[in-house]
């Protein structure tokens, strides 16, 4: 391949790369905080019934469940902000990974509650 060829080639390669991504497109950093969130709602409705029935079913498994849970979604936001190469609106999910943050925190909060609760109550 000549030299022509190559600059063609990645200028080429640049100038796609650099196109503005569609608002409803699904983007692989867009995929991955949907599921950090989706993993962090549910660690939060298993931490919240720990929490309100710490000698139930749940109580400490429940409040284990949301600790993972919580970190996951955590460990996932904050590597998609570390990962993220442009701001909001580029297609990278740094929004989304602010969001999995967010949701990964009050997760851990409440399977901690939860887990406190449940040594207390046996």
């Amino acid at each position: 391949m000549s030299i022509l060829a190559t600059l063609t080639l990645e200028t080429t390669a640049a100038h796609l790369l650099a196109q503005p991504v569609d608002a409803y497109a699904l983007t692989t950093g867009r995929v991955w905080s949907v599921v950090g969130a989706v993993l962090g709602l549910a660690g939060i409705a298993i931490g919240g019934l720990a929490l309100a029935r710490p000698t139930g079913r749940l109580g400490r498994r429940g409040a284990a469940i949301a600790l993972t849970a919580g970190l996951a979604t955590a460990v996932i936001g904050g590597w998609i902000i570390a990962a993220a190469e442009g701001g909001p609106g580029t297609g990278y999910g740094i929004v989304g990974g602010y969001v999995d943050l967010v949701i990964g925190l009050i997760t851990l909060i409440l399977g901690a509650l939860a887990l406190i609760r449940s040594r207390r109550t046996t």
